[in-house]
């Protein structure tokens, strides 16, 4: 009898596996976020053609260096393109697993099973979290922008606002994980790729003015900090990527004004980030995604880790 062969895994790749969704469905009907919130309907309209060229600027610097699959596009979806919030890979287990979420935002319901037809097809052990946790309340997980891999068996995850501090608990007993809890208070960092980066196994960028003390420590006594500040991270600064030896990160600069609102923020954003990935041995790339910041989103938003191999 011939030896049965085992069939390659993304685990197994050299390079990173990601998934994105070309942004058909992409609309700002109802705003679910303080960012779009403060935006009137003109100023959230969006524009589908400058929209499709900017995503697809991104998806080919990405596919060059990456495998990229596209989640189909579904229809009435307005939110469907931000597929680091439909769930996370954990990469501490051995088998290929994925956890797709349990939104909170109401928009996005519909998303999570397009989401497991998905992963069901990819042949990944594909979990839902509970409707409840043990503590009886309501669970609420919003993927990957919630959750951010550290190193081994240790995770930093969020909690106050989109995702349910008793999802983290789920987790942590479900999946054998050691996770950082970290309370988000600011209404305009929402996830918490909005407050943190993940650089390396040993190196995170932090805003230390919205991180609480107590979590600070936690997160010190595992890796470095290295410090964004307030408007740092309001511009997106942590909502970045890292594949191979480029650090990805996005801003408007190049079609606003030296008088426009943003344009001090963004210029302090890049040259913060310029002199991170010069300390890490990066290259900066930034794209201009301004149609995506009309949702409340940014660069990280668009792509969700299949597997956690850096490339």
């Amino acid at each position: 009898m011939m030896p049965r062969t085992v069939a390659p895994r993304l685990k197994t790749l050299d390079r990173p596996a990601l998934l994105m969704n070309l942004p058909l469905s992409l609309a700002t009907d109802e705003p679910n976020n303080i960012l779009m919130q403060q935006m009137s309907d003109a100023e959230r309209l969006i524009d589908h053609r400058k929209a499709l060229h900017q995503f697809t600027e991104l998806y080919h610097f990405l596919a060059q260096r990456a495998v990229v699959y596209l989640l189909p596009s579904t229809p009435k979806l307005q939110d469907q393109a931000y597929v680091a919030n439909l769930g996370i890979v954990l990469p501490h287990l051995r088998d290929e697993t994925v956890v797709v979420s349990r939104f909170r935002s109401t928009p996005r319901l519909a998303e999570a099973p397009v989401g497991i037809d998905f992963f069901n097809l990819m042949h990944f052990h594909v979990h839902l979290p509970p409707e409840r946790g043990a503590d009886g309340e309501a669970l609420y997980f919003e993927g990957e922008a919630d959750l951010k891999y550290l190193r081994d068996d240790i995770y930093i995850g969020a909690h106050g606002l989109r995702t349910s501090l008793n999802a983290l608990a789920w987790f942590s007993q479900s999946f054998g994980m050691k996770i950082i809890p970290y309370r988000i208070a600011d209404e305009y960092l929402y996830h918490l790729d909005c407050c943190l980066f993940v650089i390396d196994a040993e190196n995170v960028i932090l805003c230390r003015d919205r991180t609480n003390e107590v979590t600070l420590r936690a997160i010190e006594r595992e890796c470095n900090v290295v410090e964004a500040s307030v408007e740092n991270v309001r511009s997106g600064l942590t909502n970045s990527l890292i594949i191979g030896q480029y650090l990805l990160c996005d801003s408007p600069i190049s079609e606003i004004s030296r008088t426009h609102d943003y344009y001090e923020s963004e210029k302090a954003k890049i040259a913060r980030l310029e002199e991170i990935s010069v300390q890490h041995g990066l290259e900066l790339r930034i794209f201009n995604l301004s149609e995506f910041m009309k949702s409340g989103a940014a660069l990280s938003c668009l792509a969700m880790r299949l597997n956690h191999v850096r490339g």
